[in-house]
């Protein structure tokens, strides 16, 4: 069976072509996808300034639901200071060390901040240098509280040398002097205090975080390493602190750099299934092309006594072959493309660009059991129809397809289109991103039920075509309408791959431009602040910083806005679900410089443990005013807290609003992000604001409505990330579609030779095939259109109030002189090669 197959495949290059180039896209964007998903659970960030630690004590930075994966808490959760010693003890420990992290920033000679690579957790004790890795120290230890070290890479950025003095705003401090002790040579290692002045500063010498520190590293005596964690596990064990060896490491210095693998789980697994469902059918459609140019020989093999399962098992031998040769090229460039998009991720700032890919064998393994599986399944289901039939039968429909399309398949197609249509209905009743992307899903859908119930579709529309063009019709007119009728199940799906690709970009692309623009409106007309001031390079805003803006003449009203994480485990069906996701920080006179459109309740009562929940929320969590929630915040702290408000404006601001008094001690800063500004609007006022940023360092002040608000440009990085997808997979679609449409063209060139033969001119030949690309185009293109414009008509009702989404005006112009290209070219081409072999020598080859 398996030299047969090869023999076969020698004789249709071509068809199978197609199918190599299917099943190579497929394996490149599933092993690519598999690459960030193994990633996203493998992959750590690098030790950086814990290297010289064997082991690191620190608490769990996870919450871990029943029954689901993982999810990250960026806020640091803290360890009690008294381990510090107890672990000391231990037989095989050299030193130990309670490492405590605060946002510290130096401040150079023209009063310019300079940059640190996170100024949240930049300033240190003097002991943690202890933990670095072999490194050189130029200078002593600081000595009193005067005193600083800091590392090569700031020293130089900054200019300084020790014996300098400089000025460091540390914690919610404003800028004090200090003399530079020593220079660590440890490139993005920090400022280092001495060790008592960096518990006042990081607050630890009161309040809910005296007595801890962040973490605890364990230096050990040589090879003594795995036996030290192992006791210090016992030692811990019940307490809920995790005891880290080796590459588990580097996440531990900053929660929420090491939270951010958890991202790329969460961007494979959106992918996996749009990337499976397109490479699916588009392997699936290639593969029905390629069997359907060797029904005849299928059909003779029945004849001389092949059984129906060796015919399955013929064909599927030979898509195996040509699948095994692609899936090599195809799993390598998986890799590179993974490789490539994390370097997107990285400059979107999505994740840092520290954090490297996790290259194993696994998500190869993964893609070639799927491609195998997906082919197997796949070609034996194009042969069934041939396999299944008497041997006469099959010979005879060997050069014709069935006279009536499948009622079954036209159905079951119509019955997916149906379905889809009642999903595009969801972003009426949820205005979120969930409700969004089931207008996506729909356009998908609809297009599989498009495949199924095409032949009838393309039948049909052929024979309203064959009425109206009886008479006084060309003759290569007459031979398209003819063809189009009687292939309809070849016709059908060359137009339903064409329209997949329409559609999909269509939904997908502005699904994303709708959500910006609603997201972007809600935003605008929320935000009645002007202006906004931040300081980024300082890790947040120092003490006093809002009551000076407060007295800024010409300030009408000012108030703390911050963000942070919170988990919303709650129940469905009977099922607990939980949902991670962004929270406002916000104080009871948010009021005076955000509307969020309050539908119930009052953001005035937003003090204590409460909190403001958006309406679909309200709605579908059963949290209106009055209720009792429970929440875990971004530290792991469990909270029940009490409904204030409900508002409308989810989308721009959120889902969930935290009271300021709430997320006090659950933030690893514990300091305000930034202060939102409502002045008079006279330039008085904001003079007077940009005189106090500039007199104050690291301050940054900007209006609310910078920069072209709902335009690409500011896109968020998922709306990129979604963006570059669509692009790649229509990049693919569109060479399948190519090598589809070629090999469907090539096929015909029995057809061709025997019109030849009948005094069928060339020109003739080339004219109705150009007008079979033409209806194939104009109906790819109208059934596209009729599947999108339901639900984007419902997405645009939904989200931005009218009958029509936001996006590109030149995106269906672009779509249909792309589609319209394609299909000439991919016709016109292999046609004028078939018509270059003499008729008798292609009736001759068959």
């Amino acid at each position: 069976m398996f030299r047969l197959a090869i023999q076969m495949v020698r004789h249709r290059i071509t068809a199978l072509i197609a199918v190599a180039c299917a099943v190579l896209g497929g394996a490149a964007l599933i092993t690519g996808t598999g690459v960030l998903a193994e990633s996203g659970l493998r992959s750590h960030l690098p030790a950086g300034r814990l290297g010289g630690a064997a082991v690191v004590v620190a608490a769990d930075q996870e919450f871990h639901p029943i029954g689901d994966l993982p999810i990250a808490l960026p806020e640091r959760r803290t360890v009690p200071a008294r381990l510090v010693g107890e672990l000391a003890e231990l037989p095989g420990v050299t030193a130990t060390v309670g490492d405590i992290s605060f946002p510290a920033a130096l401040v150079d000679a023209h009063g310019q901040v300079v940059a640190a690579g996170d100024p949240q957790a930049a300033g240190h004790g003097w002991s943690s240098t202890r933990l670095l890795d072999g490194t050189h120290v130029y200078g002593g230890s600081p000595a009193g509280s005067g005193e600083l070290a800091v590392d090569s890479a700031t020293a130089a950025a900054a200019g300084v040398k020790v014996g300098d003095r400089v000025h460091v705003v540390a914690g919610a401090r404003p800028a004090a002097r200090y003399r530079v002790s020593a220079v660590v040579d440890a490139p993005g290692a920090g400022v280092f205090f001495a060790d008592t002045t960096a518990v006042r500063l990081s607050g630890r010498d009161g309040g809910s975080h005296a007595g801890t520190v962040d973490l605890i590293g364990l230096r050990t005596a040589p090879g003594a390493g795995e036996r030290v964690a192992a006791e210090v596990r016992t030692k811990l064990k019940g307490t809920g602190l995790e005891v880290t060896t080796g590459a588990g490491r580097g996440d531990l210095v900053s929660p929420g750099a090491g939270a951010s693998r958890s991202l790329l789980i969460l961007l494979a697994g959106s992918l996996a299934g749009i990337i499976l469902l397109i490479t699916g059918f588009v392997m699936a459609s290639a593969l029905a092309v390629s069997i359907a140019g060797q029904r005849r020989d299928l059909a003779l093999m029945r004849a001389v006594g092949a059984t129906p399962k060796q015919i399955r098992r013929l064909a599927a031998a030979q898509s195996t072959v040509v699948a095994a040769v692609a899936l090599v090229p195809g799993v390598a460039l998986g890799y590179l493309l993974a490789g490539q998009f994390r370097r997107l991720l990285a400059d979107r700032g999505v994740v840092p660009s520290e954090l490297p890919l996790t290259i194993s064998p696994l998500p190869a393994l993964a893609t070639v059991l799927l491609m195998a599986a997906a082919v197997q399944i796949s070609a034996r289901g194009s042969a069934w129809r041939t396999s299944r039939m008497p041997a006469t039968e099959a010979v005879a429909e060997s050069r014709s397809e069935p006279r009536n399309p499948s009622r079954i398949r036209t159905r079951i197609g119509l019955l997916v289109i149906v379905a889809a249509s009642t999903m595009s209905a969801l972003p009426l009743f949820s205005r979120t991103v969930i409700g969004a992307t089931a207008t996506s899903m729909a356009g998908i859908l609809g297009a599989i039920g498009l495949a199924l119930a095409g032949p009838a579709l393309v039948r049909g529309i052929g024979n309203a075509a064959a009425r109206r063009a009886r008479s006084g019709v060309s003759a290569p007119t007459w031979l398209a309408m003819a063809n189009v009728r009687a292939y309809a199940l070849r016709n059908a799906g060359i137009v339903s791959t064409l329209a997949m690709a329409v559609v999909f970009v269509l939904t997908y692309t502005l699904t994303q431009t709708t959500v910006l623009a609603a997201t972007a409106h809600d935003t605008r007309t929320g935000t009645l602040a002007q202006q906004r001031l931040s300081a980024p390079s300082l890790g947040g805003l120092p003490d006093g910083t809002l009551a000076a803006v407060r007295n800024t003449a010409g300030v009408r009203a000012a108030a703390p806005v911050g963000t942070t994480t919170v988990v919303w485990p709650y129940k469905q069906f009977g099922d607990t679900e939980t949902e991670s996701g962004s929270a406002m920080i916000l104080t009871r006179d948010a009021s005076d410089v955000l509307d969020l459109d309050v539908r119930d309740g009052n953001l005035d009562r937003l003090t204590g443990a409460t909190i403001a929940v958006s309406s679909d929320v309200a709605r579908s969590r059963s949290a209106g005013v009055g209720h009792r929630v429970s929440l875990v915040l971004g530290d792991g702290a469990r909270v029940d807290v009490t409904v204030v408000a409900v508002y409308a404006r989810g989308l721009g601001f959120g889902t969930v609003v935290l009271s300021h008094d709430l997320a006090a001690g659950h933030t690893t800063t514990g300091l305000d992000q930034s202060i939102l500004i409502r002045t008079d609007g006279t330039d008085k006022a904001l003079q007077g604001l940009t005189a106090f940023a500039a007199s104050r360092s690291g301050l940054a002040l900007e209006k609310t409505n910078a920069g072209s608000v709902g335009s690409l440009k500011d896109a968020p990085p998922e709306v990129w990330i979604n963006l570059v997808t669509i692009v790649v997979l229509l990049v693919y679609l569109l060479l399948s579609i190519a090598n589809k449409l070629v090999a469907a063209t090539a096929q015909r060139r029995v057809e061709i030779g025997a019109l030849r033969l009948n005094g069928t001119t060339p020109r003739q030949v080339r004219a109705m095939m150009r007008r079979e690309a033409a209806v194939t185009a104009a109906t790819a293109l109208t059934t596209a259109l009729l599947l999108s414009a339901l639900p984007l008509a419902l997405l645009g009702q939904g989200f931005l109030g009218r009958p029509w989404p936001a996006g590109p005006v030149w995106l269906l112009p672009a779509l249909a002189l792309t589609v319209t290209v394609t299909a000439f070219l991919t016709i016109e081409l292999p046609t004028r090669q078939a018509l270059r072999t003499p008729p008798a020598d292609a009736i001759r080859a068959q």
